[in-house]
């Protein structure tokens, strides 16, 4: 009788999905992220020996943990067809089978996101077929994004992986079982797709009916489909790539240099005389009442990853952090997974020892969504930095739309006598923006705190809902 088990294991604030396969003492993770030790823990919990670490592509949004997994337990690592990475590997071939505990897991290639991009078929001791592994070809409501390739590879044009993709949706995953369970590797917030669901399994079958990728039409069709609303991907998405090819330095040696606790005088020499961006990760409301001058806020309680390698253009800047306390090791893991491994220390008891030692700090004026009522928005410009899709939904009539992502490029926009307003949807990217502003030399103006969620309570005039015929 089999002991298989398969768990999801998910990562919300970069929207990703590892898998743990174990049955019989044999365990196998799919697409781990780049701290491992959790899935040492899970196999040792079962008594079971990790075997093999299986890559569904070279990813781009993050730095996998293929290399010290293997390095620590043993494993092989296992890649489909085309892989050509700058360590050891088995290069798995179309159709090749691998054992884990007498449970078979088979590979299919699944050219389009990559040109290596492979589905792994998971079947029992029964030769019954149950579930696919499907990496960033399928995910829940949406496939792959073919453009990234190419700002790696320039001959990988998004046109001809986009033509990839619809032979192997329609030649190699649709001709399966429809009672097959989908495991992506994504889900909604990733920027590996456009307009991935909030469920992150579905059957395969249900797939084939409501996924806009899987229904009836032309190549031409499929590619246009894909390919329309595609934003531009975040910077370090082909750093990602390439160290995912070459191989990177383990994450133990990471921490080990980043892990220099410092004092407030020593905190502000290092900051001064080197060029580190000095990283606040609190909470937005806590960053608000008082921080470093020139600190720059992204909260671990948001999307972190996302934001940092989005605004922070160098995947290579040195990074000074302040946290809150306890909190220090989980930025630097967090940074790594994404491939910012050049932090050089922490300002040791966070804030308040900051302002015990009588150092200058700064602050952000943030106003409720009822104060805003009260201001004269006919003299006084709003800007709303939310994504220009979330902005022509809905949005505070007069408001100015500058997305977070495009700020640098916008500044001018911003008045440098008169004050002004700015909101997102919650607070959190809205204090990003606030930050950056701050660091910029702007003071004069008001942080809306609960975003454009409490100016849609409040008696503000807002636009109707249009639907948006994309999603960006």
């Amino acid at each position: 009788m089999s002991n298989f088990k398969i768990e999801q294991i998910y990562t919300g604030c970069i929207a990703h999905a590892a898998y743990y396969i174990e049955n019989n003492g044999e365990a196998a993770i799919f697409d781990p992220l780049r701290e491992v030790q959790p899935y040492i823990d899970r196999a040792n919990a079962d008594n079971a020996k990790i075997k093999y670490v299986f890559l569904t592509h070279f990813h781009a949004d993050f730095v996998s943990g293929h290399l010290d997994l293997s390095r620590k337990t043993g494993a092989g690592i296992v890649y489909g067809p085309n892989a050509k990475p700058a360590y050891e590997i088995t290069t798995a071939e179309d159709g090749q089978t691998f054992d884990l505990g007498g449970y078979t897991i088979k590979v299919i290639h699944t050219p389009g996101h990559t040109m290596e991009s492979t589905t792994f078929l998971l079947i029992d001791e029964n030769s019954e077929e149950h579930g696919i592994i499907t990496g960033d070809t399928l995910f829940i409501g949406d496939v792959g994004r073919p453009d990234l390739a190419q700002h790696v590879i320039a001959d990988l044009t998004q046109d001809k992986l986009a033509r990839h993709l619809y032979h192997s949706l329609r030649e190699k995953i649709m001709p399966l079982a429809d009672h097959l369970t989908v495991y992506p590797n994504h889900g909604a917030g990733s920027a590996c797709g456009k307009m991935m669901s909030t469920e992150t399994t579905d059957t395969l079958g249900n797939q084939k009916k409501t996924n806009y990728a899987l229904q009836d039409m032309t190549e031409d069709e499929f590619v246009d489909s894909v390919l329309t609303g595609l934003t531009t991907p975040p910077p370090y998405f082909p750093e990602n790539v390439l160290m995912n090819i070459k191989g990177y330095e383990s994450l133990d040696n990471v921490l080990e240099k980043a892990k220099q606790p410092l004092t407030p005088a020593e905190f502000e020499v290092v900051a001064t005389e080197s060029k580190a961006l000095v990283l606040d990760t609190r909470d937005a409301s806590e960053f608000a009442k008082k921080f470093i001058p020139n600190s720059v806020n992204m909260g671990l309680n948001g999307s972190f990853a996302m934001w940092v390698g989005e605004m922070i253009p160098d995947i290579k800047q040195e990074i000074l952090l302040v946290t809150d306390e306890g909190k220090e090791e989980e930025s630097m893991i967090r940074l790594s997974r994404i491939g910012f491994d050049q932090t050089i220390g922490y300002l040791k008891g966070g804030i308040d020892a900051w302002t015990a030692a009588n150092f200058e700090t700064d602050s952000v004026e943030r106003i409720s969504a009822k104060e805003l009522e009260s201001v004269n928005l006919e003299e006084t410009k709003v800007f709303d930095i939310r994504k220009k899709s979330e902005f022509d939904s809905e949005h505070l009539v007069g408001a100015i739309n500058v997305p977070l992502n495009e700020i640098n490029r916008h500044l001018a926009e911003f008045p440098e006598e008169e004050k002004f307003i700015i909101h997102c949807a919650g607070g959190y990217r809205s204090m990003i923006a606030s930050s950056i502003l701050k660091q910029r030399g702007w003071g004069n103006f008001s942080d809306v705190k609960e975003g454009f969620d409490g100016i849609r309570e409040s008696g503000l005039e807002v636009t109707e809902y249009v639907c948006p015929t994309t999603l960006l």
